[in-house]
């Protein structure tokens, strides 16, 4: 990669009225489990250190093809996609998880994100709140920032569709 080429940067961000962030929270630092909610990813199996905790980190492997539901994923073809993160920081009263990609067949270099939730402002009571996620990445190839950005914004919607109708069946 050009020394001299700009890192990408962006962040997308997503509102849920139903849930809480004590309720959300968990979810996203359960690190090894997030095949159950982010689109595409077929398995998640920790490598090495504690879920949750920072030095944790995954394996993940994305489904070369979008089912139900699923985003497609221009930069890949055929075979499977797979990528080790790592955990780089836990805030848990700030409610913010930073990890990077360490290796990955998906084009990624340099890739740092963060995932914030923010509570809902006091008009709306206890209930709803908000997810940030932003990142820096290296430009990747076949891709532009909007297009991944747009991406971004679909597969956390998803996400934390999933997430919210998880927490419906359990009350």
């Amino acid at each position: 990669m050009d020394q001299n080429v700009a890192k990408w940067e962006g962040k997308v961000s997503a509102r849920l009225v139903k849930s809480t962030v004590d309720q959300i929270w968990p979810l996203f630092t359960d690190f090894l489990n997030i095949h159950k909610w982010f689109p595409g990813v077929e398995t998640c199996y920790g490598v090495h250190g504690n879920n949750g905790e920072p030095g944790c980190i995954r394996f993940c492997k994305v489904s070369a093809t979008a089912s139900n539901n699923d985003v497609a994923r221009p930069e890949m073809d055929e075979a499977s996609g797979w990528a080790k993160e790592r955990i780089i920081a836990v805030d848990h009263d700030e409610h913010s998880l930073t990890y990077q990609i360490l290796e990955n067949n998906l084009g990624f270099e340099s890739y740092v994100a963060t995932v914030k939730i923010i509570p809902a402002s006091g008009e709306d009571g206890p209930r709803g709140c908000t997810v940030e996620w932003s990142f820096t990445v290296d430009p990747i190839e076949g891709w532009t920032l909007d297009a991944l950005l747009r991406h971004y914004d679909q597969c956390l919607q998803l996400t934390l569709n999933k997430m919210e109708a998880s927490l419906e069946n359990l009350e």
